[in-house]
């Protein structure tokens, strides 16, 4: 089978077109999965400039959103069969294959059928994405209807179903971008009041907007100043999560002062530590979401599109920054 592969770590011109063997079901709840899509996230970047979770395990198969069809199925197989069309986050990580390929293996417990009303396209740009956001605003940060949010970056990968996710739970949503492209964008979302950061502070933006209480939840998806800048935008006692590891100098004064609970969200941990009931949890998150999607109530944006030849094309265009929505591979046509 054709898969995108790096040999070592560097600039997104290591990713190379190869042939490697086709994989086969080894286990008994194992699907064999022929890819049509694979997701872009910034993780694959970071692997790539950097090297994998698991350097003695090179060459490597990047790439951990993925939407396929199942071909081959092992003898204890329950939830699927093959022409069954599924969606899920699972290896790219350096240990086990990614998704940057024709065909994957994964164990049916961590899949979960694609939503019948996107295209495959869209439905590879899901996973990381949708269980980031769920994970950070539902479990993490305990969001509760009428509660205040602030979503960092809305029109990103992360932001724009983070803020989709807030107003299903019926929360009131304030996000930030950089143009009025994408606040047209969130705002088509449901966000409720959207900050123009570059231009204005958005702390003090989100103290107006609270009569100077801040939001019940903030949620960080930036990382660098933008991290320790948000502590006086949040309530006492309120919530901030973040998604990325913070800075050695982050000044942690205000956070402390106002009581603040910091939680960090890593949806990557099930499959680094082998945690396989959290892993079908994750599971169980796109199973939910795929209703949601399919009712019309969440929608996953796609803004390019590349064929798998061109991941290091891909990898230039989301390292520039400024995308809205996600970024995508294309396997084959269907």
């Amino acid at each position: 089978m054709k898969a995108v592969l790096i040999t070592a770590p560097g600039s997104p011109e290591v990713l190379q077109l190869q042939e490697v063997p086709k994989p086969t079901v080894l286990g008994s709840t194992d699907l064999l999965v022929r890819l049509v899509a694979a997701g872009i996230n910034p993780i694959d970047t970071k692997l790539r400039q950097r090297g994998t979770f698991y350097p003695d395990q090179m060459p490597a198969i990047l790439g951990c959103d993925g939407a396929g069809v199942v071909e081959a199925v092992g003898d204890g197989v329950k939830r699927f069969r093959p022409g069954d069309a599924v969606y899920f986050c699972n290896g790219g990580l350096g240990g086990h294959q990614g998704n940057y390929a024709e065909y994957t293996i994964i164990d049916e417990r961590f899949a979960a059928h694609k939503p019948e009303s996107l295209t495959f396209a869209e439905a590879a740009a899901a996973p990381l994405v949708l269980i980031t956001a769920w994970e950070a605003l539902y479990e993490r940060g305990r969001l509760e209807p009428g509660e205040k949010v602030l979503i960092h970056a809305g029109a990103g990968g992360v932001g724009h179903v983070a803020i989709q996710l807030a107003k299903l739970k019926g929360a009131i949503v304030s996000t930030t971008v950089s143009s009025e492209e994408k606040a047209r964008f969130v705002k088509q979302l449901g966000a409720d009041h959207v900050i123009f950061y570059k231009q204005t502070d958005f702390a003090q933006a989100v103290l107006d907007w609270t009569n100077g209480e801040g939001v019940d939840l903030a949620f960080n998806t930036v990382g660098g100043e933008t991290f320790h800048q948000t502590f006086p935008a949040v309530r006492v006692y309120g919530d901030i999560v973040t998604i990325l590891e913070p800075k050695a100098d982050t000044v942690w004064r205000s956070a402390r002062n106002r009581n603040l609970r910091v939680s960090f969200e890593l949806m990557l941990t099930p499959m680094l530590l082998g945690l396989v009931e959290a892993q079908q949890h994750h599971a169980e998150i796109l199973a939910e979401c795929a209703d949601w999607i399919d009712q019309g109530k969440l929608k996953i944006h796609v803004s390019h599109q590349f064929p798998l030849e061109a991941a290091a094309q891909a990898h230039h265009l989301l390292e520039e920054g400024g995308i809205v929505g996600k970024i995508v591979l294309l396997i084959s046509n269907d």
